[in-house]
């Protein structure tokens, strides 16, 4: 079900749950953090040593106590109903319109300066890369909410190695890559799709992607990227 989703649905869907989250715990419910706290120190020091009868009783309280301020927050009955609505929508879709079986591509290659920085860390909003030529910076930043966009053919890439680093929270990753250059990736995502060229990976959930060049270890110019996102796809294109 989760392949017939798009990211951009999911992340919509996390990012209501966390404005739900804070404005239920700054405005009706401020000792829900008190609760979840107390609870976790019950579930820690039970399981600390858990023999003791009187020790497995404080843990079990404790995490008893814990799921059930977790399942009265507005936020989590908001995602347990949007994933009940999603489920109930594929099950109509598919009624409708039976799956077909769907064969991907593999890649044989596929595995588990001075001056102002080129991305800043942004918490919310969309991020991308000068729309003119600008003088190249290794990227290494972390991300929030939105989208980030790096376009390396209005840069002049060292003649060594480069290194772009994102570790993002929710949202998309789009890279774009001259011909010329030769690439390593490294990515991780706990919820998205990764595009690489002509290849791709559906799979949504908890997934590591390797995947270089052929002759990533003798030609330069060269860029290695390393990308964790929490939810988001990762699309790097030749331009």
């Amino acid at each position: 079900m989760l392949k017939k989703i798009s990211t951009d649905m999911l992340n919509t869907i996390l990012i209501i749950g966390v404005i739900l989250l804070i404005i239920e715990i700054v405005f009706f419910n401020g000792g829900l953090i008190f609760s979840l706290g107390f609870s976790a120190v019950l579930v820690y020091f039970g399981w600390k040593n858990y023999k003791p009868v009187w020790r497995k009783v404080l843990f079990w309280v404790g995490a008893v106590s814990f799921g059930l301020t977790v399942l009265s927050m507005i936020a989590v009955r908001f995602l347990v109903l949007a994933i009940l609505f999603l489920a109930l929508r594929h099950y109509y879709k598919t009624k409708q319109h039976p799956e077909k079986v769907q064969v991907e591509r593999l890649d044989p290659e596929w595995a588990d300066p001075p001056g102002e920085p080129l991305f800043t860390q942004k918490f919310f909003g969309r991020q991308t890369t000068p729309p003119h030529s600008y003088p190249w910076q290794d990227i290494n930043v972390h991300g929030g909410l939105g989208d980030r966009v790096i376009d390396l053919s209005e840069t002049v890439l060292p003649p060594d190695e480069s290194v772009i680093s994102i570790r993002h929270f929710v949202g998309n990753v789009t890279i774009y890559v001259p011909y010329e250059v030769e690439v390593m990736i490294h990515h991780s995502a706990v919820i998205g799709r990764s595009t690489i060229f002509q290849f791709k990976k559906t799979k949504m959930l908890n997934q590591m992607t390797f995947y270089q060049t052929p002759d990533y270890q003798k030609n330069k110019p060269r860029v290695k990227v390393i990308t964790s996102i929490f939810s988001g796809d990762l699309e790097v294109k030749r331009i």
